[in-house]
């Protein structure tokens, strides 16, 4: 697609907004948010593992995974770069498939803390509506589901630990 696909486009049909509550501080969820470690074990939908996760976690910095499917294929990498990062409060990053000609979607993180548990809200804006409805299309919210769920087994073992 041209450098212009979405140009035009209303940003409320361009994107995808996933809300969750967690049982535990901002520090946490943000920590499982910044560390490839961490990352390794939530992110994604159960059955496809990131086996690959790069991250230089500072703002202009770039970072990239890939995932590995069902018997043992490496899914297409993706990646990025941090655009904005403000500690416990708010990640954004672009993020798009590692192929030519490849639209990036920007992901903003919020992690909004009230006694001691924390609204988490992914708000992805894509370049277009197409891109949009390509991704619905192919499972991305149930996709984003499963990680938080997984997420939210890795910060009870964080909270458990702290």
């Amino acid at each position: 697609m041209s450098a212009n696909a979405g140009a035009g486009e209303p940003e409320a049909d361009r994107e995808v907004i996933i809300t969750r509550t967690y049982d535990a501080p901002a520090r946490l969820l943000f920590e499982a948010w910044s560390k490839p470690e961490h990352v390794k074990k939530w992110f994604g939908p159960v059955g496809y593992p990131v086996t690959m996760c790069e991250m230089d976690f500072r703002k202009g910095g770039q970072w990239r995974a890939a995932m590995t499917g069902p018997g043992g294929k490496q899914q297409t990498p993706f990646g990025g770069e941090y655009l904005e990062i403000v500690p416990d409060r708010r990640i954004v990053f672009s993020n798009g498939f590692e192929l030519p000609g490849a639209e990036k979607m920007i992901w903003t993180v919020t992690f909004d803390e009230k006694d001691g548990k924390t609204q988490l809200t992914i708000r992805t804006l894509f370049a277009s509506i197409a891109q949009k409805a390509t991704h619905v299309g192919a499972g991305m919210k149930e996709g984003i589901a499963s990680g938080l769920d997984q997420l939210g087994d890795l910060v009870a073992r964080l909270k458990a630990a702290a």
